[in-house]
């Protein structure tokens, strides 16, 4: 995969993409804010809110995968090892953590 991302980046080039991925955000913010708004409205009528839920899932999938593959190209073409990715993610999530441990004996 990361042979074929690169020649993506490379073809159209790092700010055509850094264009590109503002609106894959939208469409993924635009899915999730979807699927909420229906969550809110149509839980009255289970079966319809099932059918529909599993639309609004793969929907949400989708636009997920699409984020994930611009991102991908970033990190490729910049050369960033998943395990850097990881390391700084696990520090933010612990930051994240203990933010809400505070927040919680706030109250």
């Amino acid at each position: 995969m990361e042979k074929e991302l690169l020649k993506i980046i490379n073809h159209y080039g790092i700010n055509n993409q850094l264009k590109y991925i503002h609106s894959e955000y939208f469409e993924l913010d635009e899915a999730i804010i979807n699927c909420n708004t229906f969550d809110e409205f149509a839980q009255a009528d289970m079966h319809v809110y099932d059918n529909n839920r599993q639309y609004y899932r793969k929907h949400i999938i989708e636009e997920l995968a699409d984020v994930m593959v611009m991102l991908k190209q970033f990190q490729y073409y910049y050369e960033i090892d998943d395990e850097d990715i990881e390391t700084i993610m696990q520090q933010k999530i612990e930051r994240q953590l203990k933010r809400i441990e505070v927040e919680s004996n706030e109250r």
